[in-house]
């Protein structure tokens, strides 16, 4: 092989410094896993249960997530909260995100890992980096990095940082992250740091990790079709007539802003409280943050939002005042069979 063939193969396996669209994670195992243009796939959103002073409560979660790969939910989803705070009283799923997905990783085999989500804004690049290339070789190129500024404040004096700085750290952040994971060696001179000469390793199995942007995390929408593999927003109004129509023209005027054109996933969230009616209507709870109803509503909204351009749901079930297995295998045995998860590329079955 030439140096000449060597430099082009290398330069074909790099990322770009922005957002990317669907053929740069053909053989992401994830992203294929999650995501196709005009379908939606489920995933589930930890903990099941939330904490209130007791890790019993998470006990047997993890057997619960490697039933969810059993059953072929597409995605599991942990979330990013270093420190618990008792006056926004949610402490996320309790352990650190990226050390949890490599347990997961370990008790599971086709689920794609994400993060809803990681805080970029706070940590490092280099380590955010580090852990999650490592996670997503554990794991043969199953991470799906949902990424934020932060939405905590108490966190920010905690790192030494400047809360007002976030939206400036994480654009920041994003560039350094994407420049890491090239091949070869790297001359990088960011606002975050400065290196020569050196290496990141391990790679991303495929090449590159799918990072989905937050809300704008304190960035324009111009940015996020720029800079955004894919988009992570919180659902408008599911109990009103005009949500899905809202979410709808908020998706478009961001594809329409994609620079290439190209497919770019969209993903959102909910917290249900499923109960065992299937007929129960929508009910909106907790200030519109919480619905309450029966699968066949469920099942009514998942259309709606693969309808408006949604690919992905990720389900909350903390709220449902049913036990998390039953939860679960409603929504296995009814929901996930009219969005099932996509067939994309085997993960690399490497064994360290």
């Amino acid at each position: 092989m030439t140096m000449m063939t060597q430099l082009t193969d290398i330069t074909a396996m790099q990322a770009p410094l922005t957002g990317a669209s669907a053929p740069m994670f053909a053989r992401h195992a994830g992203y294929q896993r999650m995501f196709r243009d005009g379908a939606l796939t489920l995933g589930v959103f930890l903990p099941l249960r939330f904490y209130q002073g007791d890790m019993q409560v998470l006990g047997g979660q993890a057997d619960l997530v490697s039933q969810l790969d059993r059953d072929g939910f597409a995605a599991t989803w942990v979330r990013d909260v270093p420190l618990f705070d008792p006056l926004f009283g949610d402490a996320g799923q309790v352990f650190d995100p990226f050390t949890y997905l490599a347990f997961l990783a370990a008790r599971t085999e086709r689920l794609a890992l994400a993060t809803g989500s990681a805080i970029f804004s706070l940590r490092h690049p280099i380590d955010l980096a580090k852990s999650a290339a490592t996670i997503d070789q554990l794991s043969g190129g199953r991470l799906v990095l949902g990424i934020a500024s932060g939405d905590r404040p108490v966190e920010f004096p905690a790192y030494g940082l400047q809360h007002a700085d976030r939206g400036e750290r994480f654009a920041a952040s994003v560039a350094y992250v994407r420049q890491l994971m090239q091949h070869g060696s790297l001359h990088i001179e960011s606002p975050l740091g400065a290196l020569q000469g050196v290496e990141l390793l391990p790679k991303p199995v495929a090449g590159a990790i799918p990072l989905l942007v937050t809300g704008t995390s304190r960035q324009t929408l111009d940015w996020v079709g720029q800079h955004a593999d894919g988009w992570l927003t919180y659902p408008e109004a599911t109990h009103h007539a005009a949500g899905p129509r809202r979410l709808a023209d908020k998706i478009q005027a961001w594809r329409r802003l994609i620079p290439d054109g190209g497919f770019r996933p969209h993903v959102t969230n909910e917290w249900l409280d499923l109960v065992e009616g299937p007929n129960h209507p929508r009910t909106p709870l907790n200030g519109g943050y919480t619905l309450r109803t029966g699968r066949n509503g469920l099942i009514d909204l998942l259309g709606e939002w693969q309808r408006a351009g949604v690919n992905h749901a990720a389900l909350g079930i903390q709220f449902s005042q049913r036990p998390a297995a039953e939860v679960l295998q409603e929504l296995a045995e009814y929901v996930l069979p009219l969005f099932p998860s996509h067939d994309g590329p085997l993960p690399a079955c490497v064994r360290w």
